[in-house]
């Protein structure tokens, strides 16, 4: 069954801030096996020129879907979480995710198409200080195989 097109354009605001810890950053540098010492060593980021730790650039998909997570579980959007796969994920940065930030996401679904038998749901999450300082856009295509067809 096809998802839903009128769900284009619409945009879903984080709940609350994500606070940024050294921790998590550390936590997923070591899951994606990154040893930089920039995502774990405080003086080695400042000597780097930044103010804390920073994170990997894939970092904010921790925080970025879940603004927009409650699109993906309305049923009359009508996708299938069972038959989900990721489909692609890029960044584009106006700065670094450093420890300290709290960040807000606002998110958008800005298209919904077929592809043969499959759904493909893309959602940009706009990522800023509580201040409003731009930090980051994702971009997330999740693909619900076996749809229309």
């Amino acid at each position: 069954m096809a998802l839903n097109r009128d769900f284009v354009g619409r945009t879903y605001p984080s709940a609350a801030p994500y606070e940024v810890s050294r921790v998590k950053i550390k936590e997923f540098a070591a899951a994606i096996g990154d040893n930089n010492p920039v995502y774990r060593d405080r003086e080695a980021a400042r000597a780097a020129g930044y103010p804390d730790v920073i994170a990997p650039p894939t970092f904010p998909i921790v925080f970025s879907l879940q603004a927009g997570g409650e699109a993906l579980v309305d049923p009359e959007l009508g996708l299938n979480l069972a038959m989900v796969v990721h489909g692609e994920q890029r960044f584009e940065y106006a700065r670094p995710v450093c420890a300290g930030d709290e960040l807000v996401t606002t998110a958008t679904i800005t298209d919904i198409r077929s592809a043969g038998r499959n759904e493909l749901l893309t959602i940009r999450s706009d990522v800023t200080t509580v201040a409003g300082e731009p930090v980051c856009t994702t971009y997330n295509t999740i693909v619900e195989r076996g749809g229309a067809g």
